[in-house]
């Protein structure tokens, strides 16, 4: 008997019998068709404009990702508390969504590297005489439920013995309006937020800054799918190298975007 015959025919087979899985890659340019998961009452990065369509600056980078893929692009709106839990499902692809890179959700989802950066601000009421962090004692406060700001601002809100006067909120339109009407002194959002809620609503006012970390928000896709999440980081270096992140910052927040790249890490 030939065994080394009988071992390239052992190997073949065993090759042919091996089943070919395709990955989320795959899965999309196969379907025709990117399904992003975007926070839409987060202006100026997500929200609707004049004629109830998405607009904003993750609805821009939805499309750009499914242009460089050659797909059509679709948006599911979520709300902060949905954007885990859409990927999970499998009901979206990517979330678009503000989403801090913790390593407590990197144990659910997969992120990938930074794409747009934040910090934490308040809008308050007017007539409430918030003008310091120090001046939120004794004010009620008010979040989205699931976000960063609302975990954080807890911790200070434990300290201070004040968690019965914080108020939270499914979205963010919730918690302007909630200030905008004065059931709220003072809402936490991000610094982009704050020039158009404070356009919008006469009532409110910018406020002070949140003494927490700069928030590092990365695109977000499955857990498992490495393939995915390197095009993904590769699609972030992408939008940088050829100008259209800061290209989308300064349209929908104004001048210089902020620097992706962390002091001391390698991206």
């Amino acid at each position: 008997m030939n065994f080394a015959k009988l071992a390239l025919t052992g190997a073949l087979m065993s090759a042919v019998a091996v089943p070919a899985f395709a990955d989320k890659l795959d899965d999309v340019i196969n379907n025709g068709v990117l399904r992003c998961g975007v926070v839409l009452d987060f202006p100026p990065i997500g929200y609707r404009d004049a004629n109830n369509e998405p607009a904003g600056f993750d609805v821009e980078y939805c499309k750009d990702l499914a242009t460089a893929l050659e797909v059509d692009h679709e948006i599911l709106p979520v709300t902060w508390a949905e954007r885990l839990p859409v990927i999970v499902t499998n009901r979206a692809d990517v979330v678009f969504g503000g989403t801090s890179d913790s390593l407590a959700r990197a144990k659910t989802v997969g992120f990938s590297i930074p794409y747009a950066i934040y910090y934490a601000q308040a809008v308050v009421g007017k007539d409430t005489g918030v003008k310091t962090f120090e001046d939120l004692k004794g004010k009620r406060v008010a979040a989205a439920v699931g976000t960063v700001p609302e975990q954080e601002f807890l911790k200070y809100a434990k300290e201070w013995g004040t968690e019965d006067l914080y108020q939270g909120y499914q979205s963010e339109n919730e918690v302007f309006l909630a200030v905008a009407q004065g059931k709220a002194d003072v809402g936490i959002t991000t610094n982009t937020a704050v020039k158009p809620i404070a356009d919008q609503y006469e009532e409110i006012i910018a406020g002070p800054r949140m003494p927490w970390t700069t928030d590092y928000t990365s695109v977000v896709g499955p857990r498992k799918d490495v393939t995915w999440l390197n095009y993904l980081n590769l699609f972030v270096t992408h939008q940088v190298r050829s100008g259209r992140y800061q290209q989308h910052w300064d349209k929908f927040v104004g001048g210089e975007a902020p620097e992706l790249r962390i002091p001391g890490v390698l991206y």
